[in-house]
């Protein structure tokens, strides 16, 4: 009786722990329809200074380090997107040692270059031409990744047409993985990565002057997320005015 109410005791305990856990997931998430950066950038630094992490908690912490680079870089805060590209690639570089989920590690360095080359542009040439050769390897590694399509899409999207660049063939790749997103319906819930695809389709239908198509996207991501502030508020009206006018 007594072994029975040990196991019952240890088994209670690790249940509370788990849910005492943070859920970042939750968190980052709310902070993104909100947009509230501040919270964001401070639940990266929560998990950055947990003493001990998996391979999967560096893997995530890499995903909103990414986010935080992009959000630093498109309201010109070159410095801090410096500081926290620095913080994911020794992050990325820990797991590629471990060999752990190079599709994923691969795609993410494409951003990473991609992002150096918006950071300090005279790069170009060089972090150009990586950014291509790793989102290539990530998808070689596994198709079926939908991170890695989006880095291959982002590549043709910011390609200079006169070198292969195709708005067209960047947003195959961006359908591709909505699709795979798409198959796997809980994984949709409250995830960030996926509004924020929903909206590079959008983009990508206006710039070629879908704007029809780009009008569905955002009609739909308010189905999805009525609170979504960015879209809500700034995104899908400035479609409508375009459209109007």
């Amino acid at each position: 009786m007594g072994c029975i109410n040990h196991k019952a005791l240890i088994f209670l305990s690790v249940m509370a722990l788990a849910q005492a856990k943070p859920s970042y997931r939750h968190d980052i998430y709310h902070s993104y329809i909100n947009d509230r950066m501040d919270e964001w950038k401070a639940i990266t630094e929560r998990i950055r200074n947990e003493k001990y992490k998996s391979s999967d908690l560096i893997l995530e912490l890499v995903n909103y380090q990414y986010g935080y680079i992009g959000y630093c870089i498109t309201f010109n805060r070159k410095k801090e997107a410096r500081k926290y590209l620095d913080l994911a690639e020794e992050n990325i570089a820990t797991l590629e040692k471990l060999k752990f989920r190079l599709s994923d590690i691969y795609a993410y360095k494409s951003a990473f270059y991609g992002f150096k080359m918006e950071i300090i542009p005279v790069t170009v040439p060089y972090n150009g031409l990586k950014s291509i050769k790793y989102a290539k390897l990530a998808l070689d590694l596994d198709s079926n990744n939908y991170m890695a399509h989006i880095q291959n899409g982002n590549v043709y999207c910011n390609m200079p047409a006169s070198i292969g660049g195709s708005v067209q063939k960047g947003l195959s790749y961006y359908l591709k993985a909505r699709k795979i997103l798409e198959m796997d319906r809980e994984n949709l819930s409250e995830n960030w990565n996926y509004l924020n695809l929903l909206i590079a389709i959008a983009r990508s239908y206006s710039s070629i002057n879908d704007y029809s198509s780009s009008r569905d996207i955002y009609e739909y991501i308010l189905q999805v997320e009525p609170g979504f502030t960015y879209v809500r508020d700034d995104l899908y009206p400035q479609l409508l005015k375009k459209i109007n006018q």
